[in-house]
């Protein structure tokens, strides 16, 4: 008899806590999709090829990771149908824009807003990822992409170092 890892989440969980662990996936789904996008937006604004290749490769990580979190959600008996940012990524990405526009475009400032948002793509992964409890039966995927988060952090700033020199 096969049982769907479903029940097995849904018998074992109280409804309140699995309720509470799908806003979590869903809110770390919402910074996924506002990095895919505002890499996107960078990559079409830089002139750099190398900006443009780096952008795109965090673009598609970032797609990437959103996939397994939907797929992590659809386990816990939730549908994920955000496939944009949240409304703090709305307000995140406009300030890049807004610092774009006032840069001239320039790679620097690009660079720049991204290592913002990166960092606090990192603190929100930390913030659940100190809540093993909650989160135990996704600890490993959530420690996995933060990993991935700081990988791409620390070529944005090596990148950030240059221009700066």
């Amino acid at each position: 008899m096969v049982i769907s890892r479903n029940l097995i989440f849904k018998n074992h969980l109280p409804m309140e806590n699995n309720k509470e662990i799908v806003s979590d996936l869903k809110e770390l789904l919402s910074i996924l999709n506002d990095g895919k996008e505002g890499y996107e937006s960078a990559s079409e604004v830089t002139d750099t090829l190398e900006l443009q290749g780096v952008f795109l490769k965090y673009s598609a990580q970032r797609a990437g990771f959103a996939e397994e979190l939907r797929a992590h959600i659809a386990v816990h008996g939730a549908e994920a149908d955000n496939e944009s940012g949240g409304i703090l990524g709305v307000l995140h990405r406009t300030w890049i824009d807004i610092k774009q526009a006032l840069s001239s475009k320039e790679d620097a400032a690009i660079l720049d807003a991204i290592v913002t948002g990166e960092k606090a793509a990192i603190e929100k992964y930390a913030e659940y990822i100190k809540d093993y409890t909650d989160h135990a039966d996704h600890l490993g995927l959530l420690q996995k992409q933060q990993a991935g988060i700081r990988q791409a952090l620390s070529e944005i700033e090596t990148l950030l170092a240059h221009r700066k020199q």
